[in-house]
């Protein structure tokens, strides 16, 4: 090689190099630059989530393209305006009726322990009314974006129109209280004789794993739970107060005569089931919202820095596999009831909410279900969420569902038999497997592997009787 060529070789290896090294600072600015991890409400403003902006697939976006198109109309009913019409459409059982007397809401100028809020809800949707108020409160789960907040007037018209709400919902319902996105909450509180949460007291927001003396300030509670106690039911007048405060007077109450005009509600009770499955939904709700807003946000990170990098589009890095595994893992162990409080004495509703849950199956050959009730030591006969047949679950990136759906059966087919799940035994493994792979569309293949073996040592699961309260013979 002449002695005139060798700088044009060795520039060309330097540009190279130059080129190389400013992609990558180019790459760490702009993903610098972007809202990674969702620690703020803009983050869900932004690409890819786009909240606010992003069209609804939500059942009450679907309920509304009906309405216009003429095909189905809501009766307005002049005690409970579009409340009755509303349960039917949604398929929203009145039984699922729970009633919360603290003012922790936006309507919380009406609410009281003399006219509480009532809150329905079924896998999908959650409707709010005050009697005599302007507005049902409705959140709807979306697969896309978790879930979507809506009212509707309580005034007669042809065509009702629900309106999104995008803005005072969020303050609370996309706060730290939610991880910082759109999500559900069960808060405890200390009310005064007025409904005021006295928040200097504490508070707490409840779900599976929450004790059971901690659940339930400001709702009102009716059921049987034996020597177990909690804050339903209950007043304090100042902080001082809960100290001393007799948790006797709120428990096992089979009704709530005396305490509020129960003919303006369309059930008398808040049944006491129904809350304890309104709390894991609501945080199971928060955990798929969270598992697909995180690997979104990841894998829009990782196609940056791939392309910046040159390397192939589907690429994962070490970071990327961390991240989706760091949203995903929350959910396996939310979806089978890690640190669920234990059940110290058997529970039992005031309604017919447990035997109407657990009728909607799906179940499996054996006609076990994941809604078959427990209620003696811990809420389900098979702990693992039937939140996973929901629209939201199916709705997540296929990266984190192939990620739950990996964890999941290592869990169930006893390869992973940490002490993180054991408190799930061979025979619980055993049958949430099975009722899974009969139960479950678009299992991953690799949950057939075991099927032979599994289905030979279950076939003593399967004998057994479903006797569990709530199960449907």
């Amino acid at each position: 090689m002449t002695e005139s060529l060798r700088p044009r070789t060795t520039s060309h290896l330097q540009l190279r190099e130059e080129s190389a090294r400013r992609r990558f600072w180019q790459t760490l600015f702009l993903l610098l630059l972007l809202p990674n991890g969702l620690n703020a409400q803009v983050a869900f403003e932004q690409p890819p989530i786009n909240y606010s902006s992003a069209r609804t697939v939500d059942c009450v976006a679907r309920l509304q393209e009906q309405i216009d198109a003429g095909n189905v109309s809501l009766e307005y009913d002049s005690q409970h305006g579009y409340l009755k019409a509303l349960l039917a459409q949604l398929s929203v059982s009145r039984s699922s009726q729970v009633l919360v007397f603290s003012k922790t809401s936006f309507q919380q100028r009406r609410i009281s322990p003399e006219l509480p809020r009532a809150l329905y809800f079924s896998d999908t949707v959650y409707l709010g009314v005050v009697p005599g108020g302007d507005v049902v409160e409705i959140s709807a789960v979306d697969p896309n974006l978790g879930v979507n907040f809506y009212t509707l007037r309580q005034e007669v018209s042809d065509k009702p129109k629900f309106v999104r709400e995008t803005g005072n919902c969020l303050q609370c319902h996309g706060s730290a209280l939610t991880r910082d996105m759109p999500g559900h909450l069960v808060r405890s509180v200390y009310p005064d004789p007025n409904g005021h949460p006295i928040l200097t007291a504490g508070s707490f927001l409840t779900d599976h794993t929450s004790p059971f003396q901690q659940r339930w300030g400001g709702w009102y509670v009716t059921g049987e739970h034996g020597a177990q106690r909690h804050l339903g039911n209950l007043c304090v007048r100042t902080a001082d107060d809960v100290a001393r405060l007799d948790l006797e007077q709120g428990a096992n109450k089979k009704d709530l005569n005396g305490l509020f005009d129960s003919s303006r509600y369309v059930a008398s009770h808040s049944d006491i089931v129904a809350l304890m499955v309104l709390e894991h939904q609501a945080m199971m709700h928060n955990l798929i919202t969270r598992a697909n807003y995180l690997t979104r946000v990841t894998l829009r990170d990782a196609e940056l820095m791939n392309q910046m990098l040159e390397r192939p589009k589907d690429y994962r890095s070490d970071s990327t596999v961390r991240r989706i595994q760091g949203a995903g893992e929350p959910v396996v162990e939310c979806l089978l009831f890690c640190d669920e409080a234990a059940l110290t004495a058997p529970i039992r509703g005031t309604t017919e909410f447990a035997d109407e849950f657990a009728a909607r199956g799906p179940r499996d050959r054996a006609r076990r279900s994941l809604r078959d009730f427990d209620l003696q030591r811990r809420m389900f006969r098979y702990p693992c969420s039937y939140l996973i047949y929901s629209e939201a679950f199916d709705g997540l990136p296929d990266a984190a569902k192939e990620y739950v759906y990996r964890r999941l059966w290592e869990v169930l087919s006893g390869s992973d038999d940490s002490e993180r799940f054991r408190h799930l035994s061979r025979a619980d493994r055993e049958a949430i497997l099975q009722i899974l792979r009969d139960t479950k569309p678009g299992l991953p293949d690799y949950w057939r592997e075991t099927e032979r073996s599994g289905a030979s040592e279950g076939s003593n699961a399967q004998a057994e009787p479903s006797a569990a309260s709530g199960v449907i013979p």
